[in-house]
């Protein structure tokens, strides 16, 4: 077995709640709730879930863009929770991020050039030596080096988002991280952008954690994927397994959700529709967080939080009542 290139460890991220003209806290709210995984060499994890369950937190909690409450992030023999300023300007070289709106995340003051210069001129590196770097990282992304001139506002969409990518390539780290990273972009741009990914990562043998609310382009980037509800990992696994015999009844109901090309097998399947909006994640439900729009849920998911278990080799689920391969969660909740 390989090592893992990054460990995750009950991490939890609180965030505070403000109001009133002063912006006081008046409480905090679990956006990231004891989330454990590993993260393997030259592996694609795509993290997946409802708008404000937590993917985007989660993500900048590992870079600690967002300070961590709790819990353990390892690179290596690093822990990064606890490496102080100096170390994680270190740290930042091996880990790296690529934000989802390419519009917002480049500074429109600085030409490109300097745009992805500036990591290496942190890290000390030579004048000379950056600006050839920065030449073969823009025709890596499918730019041309005399494009280092021009400003971000002078730029498509899809073009800033491959900015981004040769920003984040800048010091050769071993993982990053993609933020919603062709959410925004048109759908012809996105296969370009996804294209362009996985050859970066066989050319620099990197690690991605691909966060995305979009099903369809997770199941055709990632290796393994981890589904979140409510700051939690519910599901996660071997990608072809949850995709073909999820075990979480939220898992089964967010890929009933997913378009199927087959117009036939489109109009003959059975959309689950959940009941009840998501509870609040600064006052979540006692036991497990889903029993409140769970079909299935029992006495005991009200008071017991069940934690991840293996149920087949490569598939752990967060469920005390499974799914079995080849039931359905129509079939269970009409019995």
């Amino acid at each position: 077995m390989s090592t893992p290139v990054l460990e995750v460890r009950n991490l939890v991220t609180e965030l505070p709640i403000r109001a009133g003209v002063l912006r006081r806290e008046v409480g905090r709210v679990q956006a990231v709730s004891d989330v454990s995984f590993d993260l393997m060499p030259n592996e694609t994890l795509g993290v997946v879930g409802e708008s404000g369950c937590g993917k985007t937190t989660l993500g900048r909690s590992l870079l600690r863009l967002i300070e961590p409450t709790s819990g353990s992030v390892r690179l290596g023999d690093v822990e990064i929770t606890t490496a102080d300023r100096k170390s994680m300007i270190g740290i930042r070289s091996r880990l790296q991020m690529v934000f989802q709106d390419p519009y917002a995340s480049l500074n429109p003051r600085i030409p490109v050039r300097d745009i992805i210069a500036e990591p290496m001129r942190i890290h000390g590196v030579s004048k000379d030596e950056a600006a050839e770097r920065v030449a073969d990282l823009l025709r890596r992304v499918g730019l041309l080096p005399e494009h280092g001139n021009r400003y971000p506002h002078e730029f498509s969409g899809g073009q800033r988002q491959r900015i981004g990518i040769a920003r984040s390539l800048a010091l050769r780290p071993r993982i990053i991280i993609l933020d919603e990273p062709v959410s925004a972009l048109d759908v012809s741009i996105q296969a370009q952008v996804l294209n362009l990914l996985a050859e970066i990562q066989d050319e620099f043998q990197l690690s991605y954690v691909f966060i995305a609310h979009d099903l369809s382009v997770v199941r055709h980037t990632s290796d393994r994927v981890a589904v979140m509800y409510l700051g939690k990992i519910v599901e996660i696994g071997i990608r072809d397994e949850i995709y073909d015999t999820p075990a979480h009844p939220y898992t089964h109901s967010l890929l009933s959700a997913v378009p199927v090309a087959d117009p036939r097998r489109e109009r003959s399947r059975q959309r689950i529709i959940l009941q009840g909006d998501v509870p609040s994640p600064a006052n979540p439900p006692a036991g497990c967080r889903f029993h409140t729009r769970c079909p299935i849920a029992q006495d005991r998911c009200r008071t017991d939080a069940p934690e991840l278990r293996t149920v087949v080799s490569g598939q752990q689920v967060a469920c005390h009542f499974p799914l079995e391969p080849g039931q359905t969660l129509v079939d269970i909740s009409s019995r």
